[in-house]
């Protein structure tokens, strides 16, 4: 039997030769060196790979990448990258973007393209301020939050990224955290195996216009009791001393102690992916602080027909059926005139 010899990549197959030009201590430094090693044990060949952006701070990645890449206008990353896809469907196509930039300008791009199921994947590093314009609210700010657009705290409600996903019909959501490097890597590959858009909210820091944002829940010592990793096909455990779990209580969602009131680890519900139903993993997106753990991890991955893989077969039908083969063909179809 001919052996077969398979190209193992690492991650510097995926950086380029660019000075990386974020603060130092910005969260995004963790997202992009994850990204190229997730990159390296995906296996896909860099120049296969595309990565797209709009505008703002994230959105400089490309230019770390030793793959195609195309830095774009502001809000615009989610229709290149649909072009892109649409264009070379056999290409990964990776979207770089921010809270900014993915929902303020591009809220409409994000949504359709969600909604259609384009086969990309989604970074939407949140660090709930606009850092390359330096410090106004965004979409995501909290609601109260003093910036330099809002020198009274603003008044706006914040958009939350995994509601306008499942919103969207979305088939794909998960949220990490930049300090949580593993959870970061095990995210991604699941995202690029999705077939269909896959969105990862990504918790990011930024140092200067926003520091601590995250905190509450980036912090080590706290950590595993205020944010609950969720795994398909695992109960719902978490903290410190995995004696917590989500129970359903009615139609929301409690927080137990095994061992108390009689509850044991059989109690725990499972999480899967896969539910076609979305309410349950709309429930587990949304738990917010103090008194429930933010989500992370896959939340929702459910099978789907993808936009690009459907515009594909259609094309192939249609030219299969049509007695059109060549452009002397389509001039002698339409309707002519004899002057």
């Amino acid at each position: 039997m001919e052996s077969t010899n398979i190209k193992q990549f690492t991650p510097k197959d995926f950086k380029s030769d660019q000075y990386v030009r974020w603060c130092p201590g910005c969260g995004d430094h963790a997202i992009v060196n994850v990204l190229q090693k997730a990159m390296a044990e995906i296996g896909i060949e860099p120049h296969e790979t595309a990565v797209i952006s709009g505008i703002g701070c994230s959105s400089r990645l490309p230019y770390y990448m030793s793959s195609y890449g195309f830095h774009t206008i502001h809000g615009r990353g989610a229709a290149i990258a649909t072009g892109v896809k649409i264009a070379n469907p056999r290409l990964q196509v990776w979207q770089i973007t921010g809270d900014g930039d993915c929902l303020a300008i591009g809220g409409n791009h994000f949504i359709h393209s969600v909604r259609r199921n384009v086969d990309i994947n989604v970074l939407l590093f949140n660090n709930q301020i606009y850092g390359l314009t330096k410090g106004q609210y965004s979409p995501t700010t909290k609601k109260g939050f003093v910036t330099k657009s809002s020198p009274f705290g603003t008044v706006e409600r914040p958009f939350r990224p995994a509601e306008l996903t499942i919103g969207s019909r979305g088939t794909f959501f998960a949220r990490t955290l930049d300090v949580d490097l593993k959870t970061n890597q095990h995210v991604m590959i699941a995202a690029a195996k999705h077939k269909g858009t896959s969105i990862i909210e990504c918790l990011v820091n930024c140092i200067i216009f926003n520091n601590g944002a995250h905190n509450w829940i980036s912090d080590k010592a706290t950590r595993a009791d205020r944010t609950i990793l969720l795994e398909d096909g695992k109960p719902m455990i978490f903290g410190s001393e995995r004696n917590k779990g989500l129970v359903l209580d009615g139609l929301d969602l409690k927080v137990v102690t095994i061992g108390e009131g009689g509850i044991t680890e059989s109690d725990i519900p499972i999480h899967r992916v896969d539910t076609e139903d979305p309410t349950l993993h709309l429930k587990l997106a949304m738990m917010e602080g103090p008194d429930k753990p933010i989500a992370v991890g896959v939340i929702r991955d459910i099978p789907a027909e993808a936009y690009d893989k459907a515009v594909e077969e259609q094309i192939s039908s249609v030219q299969a059926r049509s007695k059109i083969k060549t452009f002397d063909d389509l001039m002698d179809a339409m309707e002519q005139w004899e002057m």
